[in-house]
């Protein structure tokens, strides 16, 4: 049996980012998998699991928690008619195909290069927002034919490999392609369920090495991290979403760029450091 000690920490610890996740995935619209990832990295490694797949339990973790919170988002955006369904199927197939060859990439690397692509990664994400514009746009339309068949397996795939859903790459490349704000971020849940079951499962079948591996795992999920994460981010985002109501988080927005750009920095700086 796991230390009694050791599996209290981990659960205060999840407690706590769940929490933290829930109320920025409601006040902000960003998705958990940006704030999880780096928080499950640096709690995993004070606990001392800092072995060569440490980052593949994050990623994995972090995934199996956009299954529920994606799905949950969906349907309620589906009820305000706000995905678009026709980007949402024509995307599917391509962004399931990414997410499968993402899990055997991650599966393939070490920890410490899952590390350097999770900061170079958050680096462009942060810097989108905290410089990008509504106004900026690459065209009038969404993707299709050959862009498409490219664009679709990208997001996937780099979704996965930062262990994210569909909102980090999915809003963007939808605004920027002029699809309305409240139907970028509404479909881009749905791209978040694509890409989340499929590499969730090839995970749960990864076998993870002793020290790399918190207490209660299975394959590359750890339980904890998955149930107190899903619980805290239920309860805590609708916290969020009233203070979205009661100030302007465009700022706010900005700000947690930033603060995404100095946690992408120290995720390369400990990559480098080994």
């Amino acid at each position: 049996m796991p230390d009694l000690t050791l599996t209290l920490e981990l659960l205060l610890f999840m407690v706590v980012i769940g929490g933290f996740a829930g109320v920025l995935a409601g006040l902000l619209g960003v998705g958990g998998g940006i704030v999880l990832v780096p928080a499950f990295f640096f709690t995993f490694q004070a606990l001392g699991y800092d072995g060569p797949q440490t980052m593949q339990v994050c990623l994995a973790t972090s995934l199996a928690t956009i299954i529920v919170t994606s799905l949950r988002s969906v349907v309620s955006h589906n009820r305000k008619g706000a995905v678009d369904w026709d980007i949402l199927k024509g995307w599917a197939p391509g962004i399931v195909i990414g997410a499968i060859i993402g899990v055997l990439a991650a599966s393939a690397l070490k920890s410490t290069s899952l590390q350097v692509i999770f900061g170079v990664l958050a680096l462009v994400i942060g810097a989108y927002m905290t410089f990008g514009k509504r106004s900026w746009r690459l065209a009038e339309a969404m993707p299709s034919g050959g862009k498409q068949y490219i664009y679709s397996p990208a997001v996937g795939f780099l979704s996965v490999l930062m262990g994210i859903g569909g909102g980090s790459f999915g809003v963007p490349l939808m605004s920027l392609h002029n699809v309305p704000i409240h139907r970028a971020v509404a479909t881009a849940a749905g791209f978040g369920v694509l890409i989340a079951v499929p590499s969730a499962v090839g995970f749960l079948l990864l076998t993870i090495e002793p020290g790399s591996r918190p207490p209660f795992t299975i394959g590359a999920v750890n339980l904890p991290g998955f149930l107190v994460v899903i619980a805290m981010t239920l309860l805590t985002a609708p916290l969020g979403v009233k203070l979205a109501h009661a100030m302007d988080p465009a700022p706010l927005k900005k700000l947690f760029g930033a603060f995404l750009i100095l946690v992408a920095l120290n995720m390369l700086r400990k990559a480098y450091m080994g």
